[in-house]
C-alpha cells in the first residue's frame, strides 16, 4: 500500500542520528532526494539470500537515484548476533554486498530506533501498519513523501517491489 507522509515525518526519517556500521555517524539527510529501500536486515535467518537481491537492486538501480540501506537488528530468534566487524564480512564475503549498512538497532518496542517511529505507521498492501514482523521487511522511500511497505516474504526481485522503484524514480 502507497502511503505519503508529511514533509516534517519526511524530514525526520532524513535528519535521525544514526551511526554506519563501522561506528561513523551517517548522514541520513544525503539520502533525502534518492529514492531508498530501507531493510531491516539478519545474517543467520532463513530470509538472508534476499541479500542477493538486495545487492542486484542496488547494483541496477544506484546510477538511476535509488539507495538500498541495510539495518541489521537482532530483535528476531536473535539471528543477528555478530559484531559490526562480523556482520560487515558476512555481507561483503557471502552476497557481495555494497550498500550501505547503519548500525545494529532495535526496530520494535520501547527501544525503536526513530526511523522505525516512523516507518512501521506506514501500512503494507493488506492495510496493515505496527510492529515489524520479522527480518528483511523493507520500506521504499520517495523523495516525494511516498513510502510503499513490503513483508518480510516478498522479495527483492518481486514485480511489486521493482514496480514501486521504477514509479518511484519515474520511469
Amino acid at each position: 500500500m502507497l502511503a505519503r507522509v508529511t514533509p516534517s515525518d519526511l524530514e525526520d526519517i532524513f535528519s535521525t542520528d544514526i551511526h554506519a556500521l563501522d561506528g561513523a555517524p551517517m548522514d541520513l539527510a544525503a539520502l533525502r532526494d534518492r529514492v531508498v529501500l530501507i531493510v531491516n536486515v539478519a545474517s543467520r535467518c532463513g530470509l538472508t539470500p534476499q541479500y542477493r537481491g538486495l545487492e542486484e537492486l542496488h547494483e541496477r538501480y544506484v546510477e538511476r537515484g535509488l539507495t538500498v540501506l541495510g539495518v541489521p537488528c537482532n530483535q528476531f530468534g536473535e539471528q543477528e548476533p555478530g559484531s559490526p566487524e562480523e556482520i560487515a564480512t558476512f555481507c561483503s564475503t557471502t552476497y557481495g554486498v555494497t550498500f550501505p549498512m547503519t548500525e545494529k538497532i532495535e526496530v520494535n518496542g520501547p527501544r525503536r530506533h526513530p526511523i522505525y517511529q516512523h516507518l512501521t505507521a506506514v501500512a503494507d498492501a493488506e492495510g496493515e501498519a505496527g510492529d515489524i514482523q520479522w527480518n528483511f521487511e523493507k520500506f521504499l522511500v520517495a523523495p516525494t513523501g511516498e513510502i510503499t511497505r513490503f513483508r518480510p516474504r516478498v522479495e527483492p526481485d518481486a514485480e511489486e517491489v521493482t514496480a514501486a522503484i521504477e514509479a518511484a524514480l519515474g520511469s
